[in-house]
């Protein structure tokens, strides 16, 4: 039996009103004790359209490499540059029920600089 966190009520309470879609995907985040996931998701079709994680080798061969608001720099920098690739420029954040502070700010304001729209 899974226990219920504060942080899974309020992602439950977020995802009933944020959903992605072909024209403008979810950016969906996760910030585990050691590592840090972006996804940008197409809800509708079910599919992970692009992804980064810190466990990729550019980032396993960084000694620096540590879920902190630098990493979460990163990340967003790059989740922006792999979805523009797939010319994705509007997302729908998701915060994943973390607080908009610190590494998810980092992360969401590294990703609007990287040219998505949200």
């Amino acid at each position: 039996m899974s226990t219920i966190t504060p942080r899974t009520l309020r992602h439950r309470r977020l995802r009933k009103k944020v959903s992605g879609t072909a024209e403008r995907p979810r950016l969906s985040i996760y910030f585990s004790g050691r590592h840090i996931t972006a996804q940008v998701i197409d809800d509708q079709a079910g599919i992970t359209l692009a992804s980064v994680h810190t466990t990729e080798k550019e980032f396993c061969e960084a000694a620096d490499t540590r879920p902190n608001v630098a990493t979460s720099t990163k990340i967003g920098q790059l989740i922006a540059e792999r979805g523009l690739k797939k010319n994705i420029k509007k997302v729908v954040f998701d915060r994943g029920g973390f607080n908009y502070h610190g590494k998810v700010k980092a992360l969401a304001e590294a990703a609007r600089a990287g040219g998505f729209e949200f």
